[in-house]
């Protein structure tokens, strides 16, 4: 019963990526359900966000065999400080082994994958923030795939940074509020890390909101959103190509498009 599901579910893939002409370049995904997963399964929610960053893995090896350049992975909010003190312990724990992991993983190296962090990184326990920065620094010249990874994150809060940092300057002397314009903007949310517009979203967890999530970049640039059932660790590869298809539908069905 299991290798007719895998069977099937393998000529499912195969119909669907014939479907999809058009792949986006940068996909952004809110990975929503590991907590309930857990409860559910009957499992600690430590290990419910274990799966999940193995899905997660997972993952950016389909969208890179599928042809996706930019990823943007929503891990942590500034809103989930709110919760306990274990937790944020074992989420943390867990993020500085996986940045561990990722200078030795071999695919990084071989792919060329480069990870940059956004996020409130004044926020973040000193031991994780140098593991991740290392991680940047080995990885900043590789051009093949990015990954960019959500940490400490909030949309409202990112624009206010940016709000800040350019009202320094205007207070130097070095931009003119005459100056200052969509561009401007988006130099200071994004320094230095080249970050394209999000073309689709997708939210896993049967949650339909995009919860302050790159909201210039995504909603700024109307971007598709794909809302779907499964709780993160059990997202399949099906339910990616179904946002990439809900995408490319969207394209064709665009008036300026022209084939």
């Amino acid at each position: 019963m299991k290798r007719a599901k895998e069977y099937l579910e393998s000529l499912y893939e195969k119909y669907l990526l014939r479907q999809c002409r058009h792949v986006p370049k940068h996909i952004a995904i809110i990975q929503d359900g590991n907590r309930r997963f857990a409860r559910e399964s009957g499992i600690e929610v430590a290990l419910g966000h274990r799966l999940g960053a193995e899905k997660t893995e997972t993952v950016m090896d389909w969208a890179h065999d599928i042809g996706v350049t930019h990823m943007t992975l929503y891990c942590f909010s500034t809103e989930n400080f709110r919760r306990t003190k274990d937790e944020l312990g074992e989420l943390f724990t867990l993020f500085t082994e996986k940045a561990i992991g990722i200078v030795s993983d071999e695919r990084v190296h071989k792919n060329k994958i480069k990870f940059q962090m956004v996020g409130d990184r004044n926020l973040l326990p000193k031991d994780f923030l140098e593991k991740i920065e290392r991680v940047e620094r080995i990885t900043k010249d590789y051009d093949h795939f990015t990954i960019n990874l959500a940490i400490a994150y909030g949309g409202r809060n990112e624009i206010v940074l940016a709000a800040k940092s350019i009202l320094q300057e205007t207070r130097k002397g070095t931009i003119s509020p005459e100056e200052i314009d969509i561009q401007t903007i988006e130099a200071h949310l994004y320094r230095e890390q080249n970050i394209p517009p999000v073309d689709l979203i997708i939210r896993t967890g049967n949650d339909k909101r995009t919860s302050n999530f790159l909201p210039w970049l995504a909603n700024g640039n109307e971007s598709a959103v794909y809302f779907c059932a499964p709780y993160w660790p059990m997202f399949r590869k099906i339910d990616l190509l179904r946002g990439i298809r809900m995408y490319d539908q969207r394209i064709k069905n665009d008036p300026s498009y022209f084939p």
